[in-house]
């Protein structure tokens, strides 16, 4: 089996570790025998998004949020197509807000998105942002996987990570959260909803890395972007002690 990974924007949108969820799931699969390539894919490139089975995309500051946006509107619909069919994704704040339906900063045009998460967002100050809603969310996030949009075989391990947002991400009526917020603020620190999942993808504010700190979750991605060419994948457990620890200490604030 080989696990073909687009790593995209990885100069414009990499931060707080996002790098690290991808070394992450391509040692996760190579320690399983299992073949992992990643290819860095930026704005002057050419994307063959069929070929590739997970795509990861990070967050950014907003200045390079612009400039990933203009050119995510070429390439996006092919990504959405191939999520569409089976590919995995994970897309981390700024690359979460432009997989959503839109981004609108407090100052500037409105930022379209691809679509492939039924959600959108607001930065402070705009129309769906107003009431005392606090600048800028940071922290430590503690939170309950949606076990109706995971699956119940996921587990009800918590997700733990490291937001620092201020944009206000909503979701629509079709999306589902990836977890629910038992500490920190999530997508817009007033539903207590994280993230979000649409068939193999999955949005999400924690950063820190992510994937290190819930090898679960990072299981849970490669497993759904194998299938995508290979029925009926199931990996072998890896002995993952030492994140379970990590992972208990966080959700317990003891690290």
């Amino acid at each position: 089996m080989h696990l073909r990974i687009a790593h995209l924007y990885p100069r414009r949108m990499s931060i707080y570790g996002d790098r690290g969820n991808v070394m992450t799931l391509v040692r996760r699969a190579r320690w399983r025998d299992v073949a992992a390539s990643v290819d860095e894919i930026e704005c002057e490139d050419r994307l063959e998004a069929k070929r590739y089975d997970l795509f990861f995309f990070g967050g950014g500051q907003d200045q390079e949020q612009d400039t990933v946006a203009r050119d995510l509107a070429k390439k996006g619909p092919a990504i959405a197509e191939a999520i569409r069919g089976g590919a995995a994704a994970l897309a981390v704040c700024g690359g979460y807000q432009l997989f959503g339906r839109h981004y609108q900063p407090a100052d500037g045009e409105r930022l379209d998105g691809i679509g492939v998460f039924d959600v959108h967002t607001e930065a402070p100050g705009g129309a769906a942002a107003k009431g005392g809603t606090p600048e800028r969310f940071v922290g430590n996030v503690v939170a309950a996987p949606d076990l109706g949009a995971l699956g119940k075989d996921f587990g009800t391990t918590p997700l733990v990570g490291f937001e620092n947002h201020s944009g206000l991400t909503f979701l629509g009526e079709t999306a589902r959260p990836l977890a629910h917020v038992r500490r920190g603020h999530g997508n817009n620190g007033r539903d207590r909803t994280e993230g979000c999942v649409a068939g193999s993808a999955v949005g999400t504010y924690l950063h820190g890395s992510l994937l290190p700190k819930n090898p679960h979750l990072a299981d849970w991605l490669i497993t759904r972007a194998l299938r995508r060419r290979y029925k009926g994948v199931r990996l072998r457990p890896l002995e993952d002690s030492l994140e379970r620890t990590v992972n208990e200490s966080l959700a317990a604030g003891t690290a």
